[in-house]
């Protein structure tokens, strides 16, 4: 199908992403007379934009260098468009999208700008719209890799892993178990570190530390597999990506999926800053409760778990839970998973398979020095109806 007749005759380079879980692909954009027209987004013909449907994460001006799109007629959907030419171009067709136009709005009379920019948070949160979430959407798959490795070695800082063989087969067959029952296809690489804290943590790429604390605490393997489906939910809904991307800035983002490494420079320490909100640990349980159901693995056992957590932190005051502490109230999570509908379940771990996988630390392997601390990126302000982290 031919495209309709252009405005400009150049094509540009750019990266198109259909929504959350998609993925990103490389695609060919130009300017016609009825919208932006995507090429190379695998459909039978191209993809038509309407300027009059486009949103844009950061208002157009003459010294624009990129443009970062979404539209109304596909929800979910993004195009980044690392071109200077091809962002100034835009301007004339999508007059809406310029600081100007901002400005314009913005100089109506007082009661009419509070309703209108009420209105334009109000459209943004419905719309689910977030540019620091696309852009961690389109993350290659190496670049979050990268940053989840390096993550890891920063935040167990040189601690040694722990390898027992049973213990590691064991803990294989339970990740692997949780995640066939994400429905994503997505599988989860997960560590245990030789760290007395009780922790957890999720980061891009879908790795999971759990730490010796947190596994000899357990009781049960379902309580450990409570653990590791919220952590999955977090990686899911790519509430890592997406917090590092806001602490980098769009601009680093954005160059690591171009494939850069600008925004790289010691990364890890990113996560010591980083603390999910509420909604974010929400749909995290939320996944976590589906995941169990899927695997057929009793919610229980993250319920009993909330239960040992709410103990400690009245009588120890929440010292040695680690990231833990950051999340929501305990009894507010408990109460979500006590009220979940009850299913046939059966054991997410054999009895000589829980036994291994607690003894998993009476074998270590020493880890390589934690990455050297390098200044970040200033972090950049958060962005108006931005509440995911």
């Amino acid at each position: 199908m031919a495209l309709p007749s252009p405005v400009d005759d150049r094509f540009f380079v750019a990266r198109f992403s259909r929504g959350p879980g998609a993925g990103s692909l490389d695609v060919r954009v130009r300017l016609t007379e009825r919208g932006v027209a995507i090429e190379g987004s695998d459909a039978d013909a191209p993809l038509i934009w309407p300027y009059g449907a486009l949103a844009i994460a950061e208002p157009l001006s003459a010294q624009s260098i990129d443009a970062l799109l979404s539209t109304s007629d596909q929800p979910g959907a993004a195009l980044f468009v690392p071109d200077k030419t091809f962002a100034r171009a835009l301007i004339a067709p999508a007059p809406q999208l310029t600081i100007a136009a901002r400005r314009l709005r913005s100089a109506r009379p007082w009661f009419w700008a509070v309703g209108l920019a009420g209105a334009a948070v109000v459209a943004v949160w419905l719309s689910g719209f977030s540019p620091a979430r696309t852009i961690a959407q389109m993350l290659p798959d190496t670049a979050r890799a990268m940053i989840g490795d390096q993550m890891v070695a920063s935040m167990t800082k040189g601690r040694a892993t722990c390898v027992a063989p049973a213990g590691l087969a064991a803990l294989d067959r339970l990740t692997a178990k949780l995640s066939a029952a994400t429905g994503t296809g997505q599988r989860f690489k997960v560590v245990v570190v030789d760290w007395d804290v009780m922790n957890a943590f999720a980061t891009p790429g879908e790795r999971i530390v759990l730490t010796r604390g947190l596994v000899e605490e357990a009781r049960t393997g379902d309580e450990v597999a409570g653990v590791l489906a919220h952590e999955m939910g977090h990686g899911i809904a790519l509430h890592p990506e997406t917090g590092i991307v806001r602490g980098i800035g769009l601009a680093a983002g954005a160059e690591l999926v171009l494939g850069g490494a600008g925004g790289l420079a010691n990364i890890g320490l990113l996560l010591t800053q980083m603390s999910y909100s509420r909604e974010a640990e929400r749909e995290a349980d939320q996944y976590a409760l589906s995941i169990l159901r899927g695997a057929q693995i009793s919610a229980e056992g993250l319920l009993r778990f909330f239960d040992r957590v709410a103990e400690m932190e009245e009588t120890e005051g929440g010292s040695g839970m680690g990231v833990l502490r950051s999340h929501p109230q305990t009894e507010e999570r408990r109460a979500v998973v006590a009220a979940t509908e009850r299913y046939a379940a059966t054991p997410a771990l054999e009895a000589a398979d829980w036994v291994a996988l607690q003894s998993i630390c009476t074998v270590k392997e020493s880890a390589a020095p934690a990455p050297s601390q390098q200044p970040l990126p200033r972090p950049s302000q958060p962005l108006p109806g931005e509440t995911d982290t």
